[in-house]
């Protein structure tokens, strides 16, 4: 089976989906009990049933940020990484874009990922020996070695601790960089350092799902990524940048 063209066939589904929900303003939402600042929006159950049921025909299981994992009755190291919407705020207030996010594992290593960008309409997708790709377009990370002539996206997830020692560690890395940029998705500020429009990410505090397709598509751009920690059940801590500009960004982990 093909999985990548299964996974894009998933989010193309998904997407068509999202446009109808938008235009009949289905943007119902409510906090979470466990995570006092994340928002539960309607479309993203919407949108998960339409993703969980195009890619469950693989007999993979799937971990997603609305249901956790589904297991599959497959031995295979193989799984799906989803989230329905990234960016569900975005989503929900109409600020800028959101993501559909699918990711295939090879157990804690990233195979490929697929975005489709809203509402853009774009699809991205990529991984490592595969390439990236906005439609059928190459895309490659930029060229920039210098954090002081470097455009650095982050945020403050919902699982963020604020602290002095987290906002002094912030503001350090946030100092080194020309311009910071705060988008309000994880796989869109991902999709920026792939296509080269920015030349690093770095978030704490935030989830796999969040990231799983962006870093694939930062792989096959040509960047690099780190993760903390190979527990994904707990947040992590992620970097990912072009793999040329100053490693002294790693020092934030």
């Amino acid at each position: 089976m093909d999985l990548l063209k299964l996974s894009k066939n998933a989010v193309v589904h998904a997407l068509d989906k999202l446009i109808e929900l938008d235009k009949k303003n289905i943007k119902d939402y409510q906090f979470s009990n466990e995570v006092p600042r994340e928002v539960k929006a309607e479309a993203d159950i919407i949108i998960e049933k339409i993703l969980i049921d195009k890619l469950s025909i693989s007999d993979l299981s799937i971990l997603s940020e609305e249901s956790g994992l589904i297991k599959s009755e497959s031995n295979s190291n193989l799984r799906f990484i989803i989230d329905p919407i990234d960016g569900t705020v975005n989503f929900i207030r109409g600020i800028c874009n959101c993501s559909i996010s699918v990711a295939l594992f090879d157990g804690n290593t990233p195979v490929f990922g697929v975005l489709a960008s809203y509402p853009s309409g774009i699809i991205a997708w990529g991984g490592k020996g595969i390439g990236a790709f906005m439609g059928e377009i190459p895309i490659n990370v930029s060229s920039i070695k210098d954090t002081k002539k470097g455009v650095l996206c982050t945020g403050f997830p919902s699982r963020f601790e604020f602290n002095s020692k987290t906002i002094l560690e912030q503001m350090n890395l946030l100092q080194s960089f020309n311009k910071v940029r705060m988008l309000g998705s994880a796989s869109q500020s991902l999709l920026q350092v792939a296509q080269g429009s920015v030349e690093a990410y770095v978030e704490s505090n935030i989830m796999i799902w969040d990231v799983a397709a962006g870093i694939a598509i930062v792989e096959g751009a040509g960047g690099e990524f780190r993760i903390n920690k190979q527990d994904y059940n707990y947040p992590i801590e992620v970097i990912a940048s072009n793999n040329l500009i100053d490693k002294s960004i790693w020092a934030f982990q």
